[in-house]
C-alpha cells in the first residue's frame, strides 16, 4: 500500500515546478498525517477486542466516535482563516504556499473516517488469519490507485486534484472489498473474549497507541518546519520525501509486526525473536540492493523522475534509511508485547521521547548551521533509537515487577 506514495511522487515529477509541487504536498501530507496517525492501531485495537459479537460492535462504535473527533480539527485548519496563517507560521512558508496545503487538507480529510473503518476491517482479517486477502485487496487497492492517478494526470487536472482523487477512490473501493471479505470469510474466535469491554478500557487501549501513532507521524513536520528555514529549503523538504518515501516500503514490513504477537501471544519468544531477526535481515538486504548500487538511481530518476540535486540528495538519505529496518523491529518486539499485556502506555512514552529527542536535535543542528537533508536523516534515526531504548527500560521493568 505504501507503494501508493512513489507513484504520487512520480506523477508530481512530471507537472511543471515539480520541486515545489513534491515539497507542498510533503507538507500537506505531513500534516494530515500528524492527525490521521491517530487511527494507524485500529486494526490492532479490534484484532484484541474483536473477539465477540458485543465486543466488535463496541470497538465499531468506538473507532466511529474517534475517527469523527480526530477529523474535527483538520477541518477546522483546512477551512478556518486561521489554518493556513497556522500552517505559514509553523513551516515558515509564504502565504501562497500555505493556502495550496489547505486545498489538500480540504480533500484529504474525509479519509481519516474512511480509513478508520478500513483499518478496523483488516484488524477482523487478521484476527482470523485471513492475510492472504490484505494482500489481494491491497493490490486491487493499488491498482486502483495507480489508474487513477494516470487518468487525471493524462487529463491535464490539477495536481491537486489528481493525487487526492486517487487516494479516495482507491480508499472506497478498498473499503468496499473488506466488508465483503470479512462478512464473507470472517469467521469469530471458538473462544469468545471480551464481550463486555468497557468505553473506558477501549479509550484506555486507544489514546496511548494513537499518541504513538501521532509521535511517529510528527517526526517529519518536525523535521520539515526547520529545514524549511535553511538554505535550498524546497530541494532538502523534497529529497526527504522521496527518500522517505522509498524507505517506507521497507519499514513497513517491519511495521507489520505489531499484529505478530497480538495474534500469535507472548509466548516461544526465543523462536519468535529468532524469526524476527531472520525477516528483518532480508529486509535490510532488499534494501542495500537498491539504496547502494545503481539501482537506486533508476529507481529514483527513471520510475519516479526526480533529476539533479533533489535525486543526488534523495539516494543519500535512502541510503541512511537503510539503518531504520533494523530500529523499527527493535522497537515493535517491545511494541507487541506491551499491547498483548494491555500496557500501551509505554508505547506512548516512547513516541513522545523520540519527538522530543529529534526536536532537540535538529534545533541543534539549525542553530549550528548543520541542519540540511544528511542530518535530517541522522537526526530521525536517532529518534528511533531514543524511541526503542525507552520501551525496553519500560518493558523489562515492568516484567521485573
Amino acid at each position: 500500500m505504501v507503494l501508493a506514495g512513489q507513484f504520487q511522487n512520480g506523477v508530481l515529477a512530471r507537472y511543471p515546478e515539480a520541486v515545489a509541487e513534491i515539497a507542498t504536498f510533503a507538507i500537506a501530507s505531513g500534516t494530515f498525517g500528524m492527525f490521521h496517525a491517530c487511527i494507524n492501531f485500529v486494526s490492532q485495537m479490534s484484532n484484541v477486542y474483536g473477539r465477540s459479537t458485543e465486543g466488535r460492535r463496541r470497538c465499531l462504535r468506538f473507532v466511529v466516535a474517534a475517527s469523527v473527533v480526530i477529523t474535527l480539527p483538520l477541518l477546522v485548519i483546512a477551512f478556518a482563516p486561521i489554518g493556513a496563517r497556522l500552517l505559514s507560521t509553523v513551516y515558515g512558508v509564504g502565504p501562497d504556499v500555505a493556502q495550496h496545503v489547505t486545498t489538500y487538507l480540504k480533500l484529504l480529510a474525509p479519509l481519516t473516517i474512511i480509513d478508520a473503518f478500513r483499518q478496523y476491517c483488516v484488524g477482523l482479517i487478521v484476527q482470523a488469519r485471513l492475510t492472504g486477502w490484505v494482500t489481494v485487496l491491497n493490490l486491487i487497492h493499488l491498482t486502483t490507485f495507480i489508474g487513477a492517478l494516470l487518468l487525471g494526470f493524462s487529463e491535464g487536472f490539477a495536481p491537486v486534484y489528481v493525487l487526492t482523487g486517487a487516494q479516495a477512490l482507491g480508499a472506497v473501493v478498498h473499503l468496499g472489498l473488506l466488508i465483503w471479505v470479512v462478512r464473507a470469510r470472517y469467521r469469530p474466535p471458538t473462544r469468545e473474549e471480551h464481550a463486555n469491554v468497557s468505553r473506558r478500557e477501549l479509550i484506555e487501549f486507544f489514546m496511548p497507541v494513537a499518541t504513538t501513532g501521532v509521535m511517529f507521524a510528527i517526526s517529519r513536520p518536525v523535521l520539515y518546519a526547520l529545514v524549511a528555514r535553511t538554505p535550498d529549503a524546497i530541494v532538502s523538504i523534497a529529497a526527504l520525501r522521496v527518500g522517505f518515501d522509498v524507505a517506507t516500503l521497507f519499514q513497513v514490513t517491519a511495521n507489520q509486526f505489531r499484529h505478530f504477537f497480538v495474534t500469535f501471544g507472548d509466548d516461544a519468544l526465543a523462536e519468535k525473536r529468532r524469526f524476527m531477526v531472520l525477516i528483518g535481515l532480508g529486509i535490510t538486504t532488499c534494501m542495500l540492493l537498491i539504496a547502494a548500487t545503481p539501482v537506486s538511481r533508476l529507481l529514483l530518476a527513471d520510475l519516479i523522475g526526480i533529476e539533479g540535486e533533489v535525486l543526488r540528495q534523495g539516494r543519500e538519505v535512502l541510503l541512511l534509511m537503510c539503518l531504520l529496518p533494523g530500529l523499527i523491529l527493535w522497537r515493535n518486539y517491545y511494541h507487541g508485547l506491551l499491547m498483548v499485556a494491555r500496557a500501551t502506555a509505554g508505547m506512548a512514552w516512547g513516541g513522545m521521547t523520540r519527538v522530543a529527542g529529534i526536536y532537540v536535535m535538529a534545533q541543534a543542528c539549525f542553530v549550528l548551521g548543520l541542519l540540511d537533508h544528511f542530518t535530517s536523516t541522522v537526526v530521525l534515526l536517532l529518534g528511533f533509537v531514543l524511541e526503542a531504548a525507552v520501551v525496553t527500560v519500560i518493558w523489562r521493568r515492568r516484567r521485573q515487577r
